[in-house]
């Protein structure tokens, strides 16, 4: 198959290209870029007016498969990947049953093959079963081709076991991907702890509930020397935390989510909400200031959704009832552009740091650039289309966006996987 995409406006700061060019697609690689291209036999695809970049990979995703394909399977979900312009996902491991060992694994990957619309890199948990108590079969999971170790959802609660975890695992390369959360210290907390909390009546989630495991698990990445990614951080001091230990030189990152940098605990209103209920908790508007900060400058390695859709009916209970989550992937690159590019805090460069180049390198998966040889993962969008959030519906098997109504800026258009298309004109293929 072979495609020559015209006239688009090319951004991968990692071979220094920003400007109008050509892309030469064949047999699933990119042949050439440049001006005034012709490839005989290709379809040409004008892409006049849009920016073409390294295919985005968010590397916090629920598939929700197996086990809870009522919220979402990877069918579905990998659907609103491509419609949203991802050309791969990492999902979670917190599945039923749990993605803790390598049948599991295989299952994720097998199902991707035959069905889905993006890349799958799926994570292991770090526990068996997410309990925190035995470790789980990492060698094994690794084998068959496990990206990451994550018990996210729950988080590894004793500090001995993330450090016996971390030893052993280390000897396999993979980033340790921490949920960090104290859940003797959050409890039944609901929302933020603070003025929002009391004003109506729901439990508090401290901040330092989060924090106390952020500077925890970056201690034991000291001890040990293995990877550390800090998940959907969300304070202004575990940034400061995050921080200081990359000032250190430790193995450390972190990334932040369009929920926490865009949305404050003031969102959440007499209404009770629950698409704005999320874990960790949407925080205070310093905290959001300081995240989006910490993206501008770099402390921030890479923009993920922790996309976690639920049901209608779960959503619609009673908020403590209510299950922690929101979907994210249809909507993060139009609200990255709108609330950060168009901004000024941004540009397109450090845009495709943070949502294609870093995720991989994170990830350890082999990175994609625009040039000759690459393979031709491609991500493709209008930066001036406007729409608003869940006018025309979502392609993920649910609905739970805490940004419905919103008016945004920026879509993707068309994504291609190994050069073949997923997205065309906005369709998903």
């Amino acid at each position: 198959m072979a495609l020559l995409l015209k006239n688009a406006h090319i951004v991968d700061p990692s071979v220094n290209l920003d400007g109008v060019a050509d892309v030469a697609i064949v047999d699933g690689r990119i042949e050439a870029v440049g001006e005034n291209l012709t490839l005989d036999g290709a379809e040409v695809i004008d892409l006049t007016g849009k920016y073409l970049v390294p295919g985005l990979v968010d590397m916090h995703v629920h598939l929700r498969d197996p086990g809870l394909e009522h919220k979402e399977d990877i069918e579905s979900g990998t659907r609103a990947a491509a419609r949203g312009g991802f050309t791969g996902v990492c999902s979670m491991p917190n599945t039923k049953p749990v993605t803790d060992n390598g049948v599991t694994i295989e299952y994720v990957k097998s199902v991707a093959a035959s069905c889905g619309h993006c890349r799958v890199y799926p994570s292991g948990a770090i526990t068996k079963g997410l309990k925190g108590e035995i470790i789980s079969e990492m060698g094994d999971m690794v084998a068959h081709g496990c990206v990451a170790f994550t018990d996210d959802g729950h988080g590894v609660q004793g500090a001995g076991m993330l450090r016996r975890a971390m030893d052993y695992g280390k000897m396999f390369g993979k980033v340790f991907m921490s949920h960090c959360q104290d859940e003797d210290l959050v409890g039944e907390g609901q929302v933020n702890e603070g003025v929002v909390s009391t004003r109506l009546g729901l439990l508090g989630w401290p901040a330092e509930g989060e924090e106390l495991q952020i500077q925890r698990d970056i201690m034991i990445a000291r001890l040990t020397g293995a990877k550390l990614h800090i998940q959907h951080i969300s304070t202004a001091c575990g940034l400061d935390m995050v921080r200081a230990a990359k000032a250190e030189g430790l193995p450390v990152t972190c990334e932040a989510t369009p929920h926490h940098m865009f949305l404050t605990e003031d969102d959440i209103t007499e209404t009770y909400d629950t698409n704005l209920k999320v874990n960790p908790p949407l925080r205070t508007a310093d905290d959001a200031a300081a995240i989006r900060a910490g993206v501008a400058d770099g402390t921030v390695d890479a923009i993920v959704t922790d996309h976690a859709p639920h049901a209608d009916w779960e959503k619609s209970r009673e908020f403590e009832l209510a299950p922690f989550g929101m979907i994210g992937l249809e909507t993060s690159l139009a609200l990255v552009n709108t609330h950060l590019v168009k901004t000024g805090q941004i540009s397109y460069q450090r845009m495709v740091e943070l949502m294609a180049i870093a995720p991989r390198q994170i990830l350890g998966v082999d990175q994609v650039k625009i040039e000759a040889g690459s393979v031709a993962d491609i991500t493709v969008f209008d930066p001036e289309v406007r729409w608003t959030v869940g006018e025309d519906g979502f392609e993920s098997r649910s609905q739970n966006s805490g940004f419905k109504g919103a008016e945004v800026c920026g879509r993707a258009t068309d994504v291609f996987v190994g050069g073949v298309p997923t997205l065309r004109d906005g369709v998903v293929c």
